[in-house]
């Protein structure tokens, strides 16, 4: 699988989407740096008990929907 995620906007803006969609997710658990997309995915793994590929398909979509939840 493909690591990488294909954000269409900042990363803060999609952190912040993510914690009103999951008020159970935290700074600590959201806690991105370029290049560590594993890490963080491997973290939300454990966290939310989905796949990475949901996971990294629900970050890219609530990017490619500025921010706004599907």
């Amino acid at each position: 699988m493909d690591n990488v995620l294909h954000l269409q906007v900042p990363w803060e803006q999609v952190r912040e989407k993510l914690k009103e969609i999951n008020i159970e997710l935290t700074d600590e658990d959201l806690h991105y740096e370029p290049g560590k997309e594993k890490e963080l995915l491997d973290r939300l793994q454990k966290k939310i008990h989905k796949s990475r590929e949901e996971i990294k398909g629900f970050i890219e979509s609530v990017s490619a929907n500025r921010g706004k939840a599907s």
